[in-house]
């Protein structure tokens, strides 16, 4: 008999235009201080958790909501600031 394995939907945005930025990268340790209702990815894996958007900053800490739109099908989880990245107005038109 075979586990169950999860199956996840493909993301309905373009998630491998999204550049790689891993954690201790510099690009990814100097920024901007990230907002509520920011949009945000994953930066060292986009397809992981999609797109999704900054719910709450406490602390050092920050709640973002993915609704689902990455291959993990994660809904809402907490990051340290430097494994996000923002995603520029620009760049949502072509995801």
């Amino acid at each position: 008999m075979h586990p169950k394995r999860a199956t996840y939907e493909r993301s309905p945005y373009r998630l491998e235009l999204l550049p790689v930025v891993p954690a201790f990268h510099r690009r990814a340790r100097k920024k901007g201080r990230l907002e509520k209702g920011q949009l945000v990815y994953y930066g060292p894996m986009p397809a992981y958790y999609g797109i999704g958007e900054v719910k709450r900053v406490v602390g050092e800490y920050v709640a973002v909501d993915f609704r689902g739109t990455g291959t993990f099908g994660v809904h809402e989880d907490v990051f340290e600031p430097q494994y996000l990245m923002a995603i520029p107005a620009s760049t949502m038109a072509l995801l």
